[in-house]
């Protein structure tokens, strides 16, 4: 048995600014991710809309409200609140925002753990598909490997909000 205080956790980093505190390591889980988040408001879980071609993942909002986006409209939200959880399969696209006026606290959970395939929705200019594999460089920006034909390139932006250059704004 293990047993952690998430704010006795280092604040992981990520691209965004959300408060991630990872429990993965701390709690020695060898078949699930979990990650803790505190989001301010207009804090977002991710730096945009994504997806884990090998991973389902689980959110789960203990306080506050946190919009879920589908798709690259605005069309396709599904708003969820403290006490409530929301899954997305694998392959499924999504990222999370606090709209509201009030801190919000989320529990993420991956299965399985560790993750290697975070898709995006942009299409390849090579086959035509419609989702292509982000691979983070060194300096903050991100290139592409589709996951269909092998195209690769490096020009998937990585705006100053943290976001990856698709997605809702």
């Amino acid at each position: 048995m293990q047993h952690v205080t998430t704010d006795e956790l280092d604040r992981a980093p990520t691209r965004t600014d959300a408060d991630r505190r990872v429990l993965t390591e701390a709690l020695g889980t060898t078949d699930v991710a979990i990650n803790h988040y505190r989001l301010a408001p207009d804090d977002r879980l991710s730096a945009g809309l994504h997806a884990h071609a090998d991973q389902e993942e689980v959110f789960v909002v203990t306080e506050g409200v946190v919009t879920f986006y589908t798709d690259e409209t605005d069309d396709d939200t599904v708003t969820v609140e403290a006490g409530e959880a929301i899954r997305f399969g694998r392959e499924e696209f999504q990222t999370g925002v606090n709209h509201g006026n009030e801190a919000a606290a989320v529990v993420a959970l991956g299965g399985p753990r560790d993750s290697e395939e975070v898709l995006v929705p942009r299409v390849c200019p090579e086959c035509a598909a419609d989702a292509v594999r982000a691979v983070p460089n060194d300096d903050g920006t991100a290139g592409f490997v589709c996951p269909d034909c092998g195209e690769a390139g490096d020009d998937i932006d990585i705006l100053e909000d943290g976001m990856v250059g698709i997605g809702p704004p």
